[in-house]
């Protein structure tokens, strides 16, 4: 009977575990990093060892110091989470080896599915239907691409060890082949430590329908019904739902049973996921197993009212199923929104920050924020940018969509760049809200998802200039040392002037001039407010972070925070950043050395992709950067070459820093 489980994991993972754990009355053990000393799983669990320094290669993959641990702390079970060592079927056998549980499939499960190109054997011979591709062991470039062009572009490569779209490259013509091969293999080399690829055809218009399977070891297994994680970016979902829309009850049975299929095809044991790719005509087509619960699984447990991790557990302890398949209902309709620090607008590029302002949504029965940080905690270089998941659930799509929408409005973050304002304009987008679903969502509806122009319709602007209004009071004092002097007023007191300041506002697309003036000497706290001869009569209060405003008359609620002139307004209806304008009295530098060979964020040089003094192109690459598991290129903007290369490959930059020079041609 398993009595105390150590989590090999980090995160909201882990605090999900302990909080299952809990209610089982199992003790926990959590494992930490230099980097996550103070870290919430940290903090819940009853016990927490520390690993070594922050990179992962140094704490969370060490698998012989984490099994020696829990032996030492005797622990009956490890659970793995995701990512890390959930897949590794080594570690599997060493735990199995220490009669420590291993709370996942067998290893030799891990193993089949491990492969991408065995799994596609398996699966040929188990009856499942295959996308059409190459997954052979001819890893010879040439033979690749002989096969892409054969099959016909657009091609998707594929790590064989992938997963998580790490290793993972679509390919749309001849001409691109060879460097996204390059590239694919370098980060499947990178994370998975196997640069095995296989290439298969890339259908233009599927969804990405994935099936929930459990299976106990007396050999009894049941899905949970299906999840639709279409919504893509990076090949990394987005916004999740359970169940898919659309899907009939014959097609629901019809997956449910391939994907058992597939599940009893390697004799597997414990939560796992089938994903497969379903087209616009019904048919569908097996992609992957993954071998460990799903970061999406919430979705699954709102919709059935389980509780997976339980699952995982007494299957563990060799309990049978808690339910037969007819004992199973689907009630309802769940989203999961994942809450990432990174800049939607620049490629989803990862952001790194200390999260000064974090006010999650209340949660209640149709509300649930799985995380695993908290307020002045900091998003690093080091380990996935996911700040929360954001769960909802209702009687059916519309209303826990509108629940979604809502949610996220109320999902204050400040500190770090985070990608909610592109989640909420995804969930009120029409494609979406009509369920027209596809893994090329979020590239077909571009123009709809990203920001543009932020309109500053209604009170938005007064709003903006009351919360700088009232930060300023409260961090300048009225007056300077001679509380007897007007002159040492800070309120931009003049004699024989109207009183009035003027407040430049400058927002991602475009700067607003402000002038406040005080409507007379009756009202001291309150401003007249004008822009582009439109005037508003403003009062409030800032406590906290809590803005209170009356707007002629019209009292209004909001969030505010800031961090020296970066602002951040949070309405109701509008999530809004904005700066303050300093004056330029020429001691600022602007100069803009190097400014388009900087490093984005902190991270690592990967390669160089050519020699300096080497003629490039418009358009090749230059020099590669890894960062939050992501591969960034930096691209020649135009005709010329790279003079010198400030950094060697291996080498550790800092976001900001100047990587290269460049000399265009100017002929």
């Amino acid at each position: 009977m398993i009595k105390k489980i150590l989590i090999a994991n980090r995160g909201e993972i882990a605090c999900r575990v302990i909080k299952t754990a809990r209610t089982l009355g199992i003790a926990t053990v959590a494992v930490y990093s230099e980097a996550d000393e103070n870290a919430l799983h940290v903090n819940m669990a009853d016990e927490a060892v520390y690993l070594g320094k922050a990179p992962a290669k140094d704490s969370y993959l060490k698998a012989d110091l984490i099994l020696q641990e829990a032996k030492r702390l005797g622990v009956d079970a490890i659970h793995p989470g995701y990512g890390f060592l959930s897949e590794n079927a080594a570690f599997a056998d060493s735990c199995e080896q220490a009669n420590i549980v291993f709370i996942g499939p067998p290893s030799d499960a891990i193993r089949a599915m491990g492969s991408k190109s065995a799994a596609k054997r398996i699966m040929e011979q188990a009856g499942v239907p295959l996308v059409p591709g190459y997954h052979g062991d001819d890893q010879k470039p040439d033979t690749l691409k002989q096969h892409a062009a054969n099959m016909g572009y657009p091609v998707l490569l594929k790590a064989a060890a992938g997963g998580g779209g790490k290793g993972m490259r679509q390919v749309h013509s001849e001409s691109e082949f060879d460097q996204a091969l390059a590239a694919a293999k370098r980060e499947a080399q990178s994370a998975f430590g196997d640069d095995i690829m296989l290439v298969e055809k890339y259908l233009t218009q599927p969804r990405h329908v994935e099936i929930q399977v459990f299976c106990d070891q007396q050999g009894n297994g049941v899905y949970l019904f299906e999840r639709d994680c279409s919504v893509q970016r990076r090949h990394q979902k987005v916004i999740e739902e359970a169940p898919a829309p659309g899907l009939n009850d014959q097609l629901r049975t019809h997956m449910g049973e391939a994907a058992l299929k597939a599940a009893q095809a390697i004799n597997y044991v414990g939560a796992g996921t089938v994903e497969f790719l379903l087209d616009i005509d019904g048919s569908f087509y097996f992609m992957e197993m993954n071998t460990r619960l799903q970061v999406e699984h919430p979705v699954t447990e709102m919709i059935t009212g389980e509780d997976l991790v339980a699952w995982q557990i007494k299957v563990a302890n060799g309990q049978p199923l808690p339910k037969q398949q007819s004992e199973l209902t689907l009630n309802g309709h769940a989203f999961e929104a994942r809450i990432y620090a990174e800049d939607a607008d620049n490629d989803f590029l990862p952001a790194t920050g200390r999260l000064t302002l974090l006010r999650p949504p209340e949660e209640t029965q149709n509300v649930r924020v799985d995380t695993g940080v908290v307020e002045g905690d900091e998003v690093s270089v080091y380990y996935d940018p996911m700040i929360a998941k954001l769960i909802v659930w209702d009687t059916d799509r519309q209303r826990a969509l509108l629940r979604l929408q809502r949610a996220l409005r109320q999902y204050h973050i400040d500190g770090v760049i985070t990608n909610i304002n592109f989640l909420y304009n995804l969930a009120c987008s029409q494609p979406f809200v009509n369920a027209d679903l596809s893994t090329t969502f979020i590239e077909k509806h571009n123009d709809l998802l990203f920001d543009g122009d932020a309109t500053l319709e209604g009170n938005t602007i007064p709003l903006m200039a009351l919360g700088v209004l009232l930060q300023d009071s409260m961090e300048t004092p009225i007056f300077d040392q001679d509380m007897t002097s007007p002159w040492a007023l800070h309120t931009s007191w003049r004699a024989n002037s109207v009183h009035t300041q003027l407040m430049t506002l400058k927002t991602p697309q475009q700067e607003l001039d402000i002038r406040i003036g005080q409507p007379s000497p009756l009202q001291p706290s309150s401003w007249l407010v004008e822009h582009n001869a439109r005037q508003w009569l403003v009062s409030g209060s800032l406590q906290g972070n809590e803005l209170s405003a009356n707007i002629d008359g019209h009292l209004i609620r909001a969030s505010f925070a800031h961090n020296e002139n970066d602002y951040k307004l949070f309405k109701p209806d509008q999530a809004l950043s904005f700066q303050k304008v300093v004056p330029d009295y020429g001691d600022s530098d602007n100069g803009s050395q190097g400014e388009s060979f900087v490093a984005p964020m902190n991270g690592t040089v990967v390669t160089l992709l050519v020699e300096t003094g080497q003629s490039v192109k418009k358009g090749d690459g230059l020099i590669v950067i890894e960062a939050m598991k992501m591969e960034q290129t930096l691209n020649a903007p135009c005709d010329g070459m790279v003079t010198e290369f400030f950094f060697a490959p291996g080498e550790l930059v800092e976001g900001g820093s100047t990587l290269l020079a460049f000399e265009g041609n100017h002929d």
